[in-house]
């Protein structure tokens, strides 16, 4: 037998007993804490023509997507994102809708990361999405209803950083940066390497006022009291309205009573250049990245026919059950097991005991006794699982 066969690929795993009935546990706990805010559940496919994740788009670059080919010959990609596909949903399900509408939803999604740094290709995701509506208590429900679900979860120790894509875009304009210009000095100022962005706008020639905002950008983060410092350093329109709306934001969520869980970055720029505003990520220890990521992308559904702005989260679980699982934060998955082990001619007192324990909640396992092991093993098997045992004999 090739041994082989026994592996799974690069960048994915199996997941078993205790440790996907935790995490069954989890999605319960986050899609109830969805669902009291009045999100509904909705199901999109796994894989989606190629152009719906689309480099116009701004999405996953293309080199990450895995792409095959339908019988016709188009081009197909297993989602690398969520987002997107809801859009396109709701573009076509919810064409003529002027009322919000509220989604949420769970599956995994696909990236072909070449170099994984123990990051798995695929990641099962928690997320919802509120369209419609543009307006700053949607981006304020979207923070602390994320907040609620991790504290639904049982974390306590996290911290959402807010940012501002039109910060960042504001200034890239009022500097008259090339689209070229723009995505590279936004890869440096995310990854916070001064460096190369002294060199990129020197090598770009570009004024002095605007050298030192860009570089200043990277150290835009902390509490609130840095939203005075952004507002300072800029004068462009743009900018100074992504301000005020953080500003705005703020204010809500000391109203929701979650402004301990906050912080500010006006250096997060994410990847997906979708995203037209709020944008925020939450993080916590015992993991490497953003355990949540989302933001407002008020452009996207135009791409698929419907003007609607629109914001939204995904909870990555596997990485928020590692960081529980760091923070020793314990999530119980018992269940009260058992296994009934029955001879030939007692089948139909074990299957009538079996129903009443099931009835009564007890996941109830019937085992046939083979005649080549001893009612020990049995014994030792229930021990093992933490099951309870019980043996039906023909002459019992």
């Amino acid at each position: 037998m090739n041994q082989n066969l026994l592996h799974t690929p690069e960048g994915v795993r199996d997941i078993y007993g205790e440790e996907y009935a935790k995490k069954l546990k989890l999605e319960k706990l986050i899609h109830k804490k969805l669902k009291s805010f009045g999100y509904q559940d909705i199901q999109t496919p796994s894989f989606e023509f190629f152009d719906v994740f689309s480099r116009e788009i701004g999405t996953t670059p293309s080199k990450e997507l895995y792409k095959f080919f339908d019988k016709e010959g188009n081009t197909l990609v297993l989602r690398p994102d969520f987002t997107p596909s809801m859009a396109r949903c709701a573009a076509k399900y919810f064409m003529e809708e002027t009322f919000p509408i509220r989604f949420c939803y769970l599956g995994n999604t696909f990236t072909n990361i070449s170099s994984l740094q123990g990051k798995l290709c695929e990641v099962t995701q928690m997320g919802a999405e509120l369209i419609g509506d543009g307006s700053v208590e949607a981006d304020a429900e979207m923070i602390a209803m994320l907040i609620e679900c991790l504290k639904s979860a049982g974390l306590e120790r996290f911290q959402v950083t807010v940012g501002e894509a039109d910060y960042f875009r504001g200034l890239c304009e009022a500097a008259g940066l090339s689209k070229e210009t723009e995505l590279e000095l936004r890869e440096n100022v995310s990854g916070k390497n001064i460096f190369a962005v002294e060199d990129l706008l020197k090598e770009q020639h570009i004024e002095e006022e605007y050298r030192e905002a860009f570089l200043k950008i990277t150290e835009l983060f902390g509490a609130s009291e840095v939203l005075e410092k952004a507002e300072a350093l800029v004068s462009n329109a743009r900018s100074l309205r992504a301000v005020e709306r953080l500003k705005q934001v703020y204010e809500l969520l000391r109203i929701y009573g979650a402004e301990q869980y906050i912080s500010f970055d006006f250096g997060m720029l994410s990847k997906y250049h979708y995203y037209t505003g709020v944008t925020f990520r939450a993080y916590t220890y015992g993991v490497g990245d953003a355990i949540v990521k989302g933001g407002r992308y008020d452009n996207l559904l135009k791409t698929f026919g419907k003007d609607a702005p629109a914001v939204g989260f995904v909870v990555v679980l596997d990485d928020l059950m590692t960081a529980m699982a760091s923070q020793k934060i314990i999530l119980s998955a018992k269940e009260e097991h058992g296994i009934l082990v029955y001879e030939k001619a007692a089948f139909e007192r074990a299957l009538l005991r079996a129903g009443e324990l099931r009835k009564s909640g007890v996941c109830t396992e019937l085992i046939l006794k083979d005649d080549k092991k001893a009612k020990e093993e049995y014994q030792e098997l229930a021990e093992k699982r933490g099951y309870f045992l019980e043996y039906f004999g023909a002459d019992i």
